[in-house]
């Protein structure tokens, strides 16, 4: 059978394998992702304190306009 590849000399060719030999069974590696994952979901935060932290923000975004408003309704005093 022809090939279209050119044969490599042995001292070119390079010492280390091209593809990655195949891992048995579950790897340290992806048990510590998967434990991270399981993780992250018990943080998420539920619906309420999402709610809570808009009803806050949006609080202290009024306060501060009606700051800003009232302070830029004096006269200045000479």
């Amino acid at each position: 059978m022809m090939t279209k590849k050119p044969p490599v000399p042995a001292e070119s060719q390079s010492p280390y394998p091209k593809a990655e030999a195949p891992h048995a069974g579950e790897g340290e590696a992806l048990a510590v992702a998967k434990e991270m994952a399981e993780a992250a979901k018990r943080r998420m935060p539920s619906s309420r304190q999402i709610g809570m932290g808009a009803a806050i923000g949006v609080g202290s975004a009024a306060i501060v306009a009606g700051l800003l408003y009232w302070k830029g309704g004096r006269k200045e005093r000479k």
